[in-house]
């Protein structure tokens, strides 16, 4: 059996219990070295075949997969954060159903979500927004226009800014234009639950300063939308007043 599984956004105690059972299982791991924590290795058994994905291409990836299944052994292939947001696993998952090998995919911890929590916030909040947008800027890797930033920006939703924080000044030029204000609060992080990690807090009108300064380039989630500083609506889910399927108003 080959697992695709999330290994989190950083900390190696953020995988699932899942996850870390299959590493301690595995005859083989193939992780993304270069952004995985080389931590999540110390779990492998005796013996596990580890291969580096940052130095291979697909095709040696799927190699080692087709020899290892071949073989019977069980094998993880293991991506940063949640494989299903940019982990490239929809052309590896291709492969192995051309070639009949099963395979799984166990989520994880995303670092869009481990970046709100490094600034104990809530995406969703009552009055404020409803909506989470993730997405980049493009870069050699192309976006549709109709998915530009400042179009998703028009939304006013709260939004997770992925792969862009090497162009910050791009990302809040098309900020800027899709909220039609400076004031949106944003945030940084960098390497969320990192030992290294970095906040830098902000608005549209300061931020890309700020993180200039602070020599952030990569590895880092850019946060955006009045989640993050905010008047909102007290929850309806606890509100004394609301009634749902567990439980009355009180009178």
């Amino acid at each position: 059996m080959i697992s695709f599984v999330g290994a989190g956004p950083g900390d190696v105690d953020l995988i699932t219990v899942r996850g870390r059972k299959l590493i301690e299982a595995a005859d083989i791991v193939i992780y993304a070295g270069s952004l995985v924590s080389a931590g999540h290795l110390d779990y492998c058994r005796e013996g596990c075949e580890k291969y580096d994905s940052s130095k291979m291409t697909l095709e040696e990836v799927i190699g080692v997969m087709k020899k290892g299944a071949g073989e019977g052994k069980d094998i993880v292939r293991l991506h940063t954060g949640d494989p299903s947001i940019y982990g490239a696993v929809k052309e590896q998952m291709d492969r192995l159903e051309e070639l009949n090998i099963e395979f799984e995919m166990v989520p994880g911890v995303s670092s869009f979500t481990a970046s709100c929590a490094a600034i104990k916030s809530e995406f969703t909040l009552p009055g404020v927004s409803q909506t989470v947008i993730m997405t980049r800027l493009a870069g050699r890797t192309p976006v549709p226009e109709r998915e530009s930033l400042e179009l998703l920006a028009s939304h006013h939703s709260s939004m997770a800014i992925f792969l862009s924080a090497g162009n910050i000044d791009g990302v809040v030029e098309k900020l800027k234009e899709g909220y039609g204000r400076t004031d949106v609060p944003a945030a940084v992080v960098y390497k969320a639950t990192w030992e290294d990690q970095k906040i830098v807090m902000g608005t549209l009108a300061d931020i890309a300063d700020k993180v200039k300064a602070e020599g952030i380039g990569n590895f880092a989630q850019i946060l955006v939308g009045d989640f993050i500083d905010g008047s909102y609506q007290r929850s309806k889910l606890y509100d004394p007043s609301f009634s749902h399927g567990f439980r009355e108003a009180a009178k």
